[in-house]
Parts: C-alpha cells; structure tokens; sequence
C-alpha cells in the first residue's frame, strides 16, 4: 500500500523526503479533487492532506470515511501552524454520525 501526500511543496516535500508521493496542490478544490482520484486507485493506502487545505471540505471528507474505510484520509497541519487542541471525540461524532 503507497502513502501519498497532498499540500503545499514544503508539506509535501517533507514526506517524499520520508519516501512517499506527493502532489502539490494550491488551493482546497484541488486537493478535493485529487483525494476523489487518488481513493479509486486500489494501491493507495493513506492519504495524508494538509489541513489549512482540507478546512474548507472537511463534511465532505468524513461522508467518504464513512462510507470507505480505505484510504485512509488523514489530515495533518502544515509545518508553519500553530499548535492547537484537538477534540478527537467531536471527531469521531462527526464522523459516525451521532
């Protein structure tokens, strides 16, 4: 299973450094479209999205984790973010639904 990385060329060149692929992508309607590309190749493991990217479709990227578990679609900060606190559980409601 391959690792791909979607975001901006530092973010992506991080992991191609670590020996995965990645596309740089500019802006969120891009990066939507390439993960609805990339979740058809059967060979794609885990997607890895940058998250200023992701933000803006987020609702929509938990509809396809719902309904196919794999890839996997993991959203990480870029490398310029602040850190922050993360809710896993509103997470993990939001994206089961309940």
């Amino acid at each position: 299973m391959r690792v791909v990385a979607l975001g901006g060329s530092s973010f992506v060149a991080g992991f191609r450094l670590a020996g995965a692929a990645g596309y740089v992508v500019s802006t969120p309607r891009e990066a939507f479209q390439k993960i609805r590309e990339l979740q058809q190749q059967p060979d794609i493991g885990l997607i890895i999205v940058s998250e200023d990217l992701s933000r803006e479709f987020r609702g929509e990227l938990n509809e396809i984790r719902a309904k196919k578990p794999i890839p996997l679609i993991y959203e990480l900060p870029p490398p310029s973010a602040q850190a922050r606190r993360i809710d896993y559980r509103a997470i993990l409601r939001e994206v089961l639904g309940v």
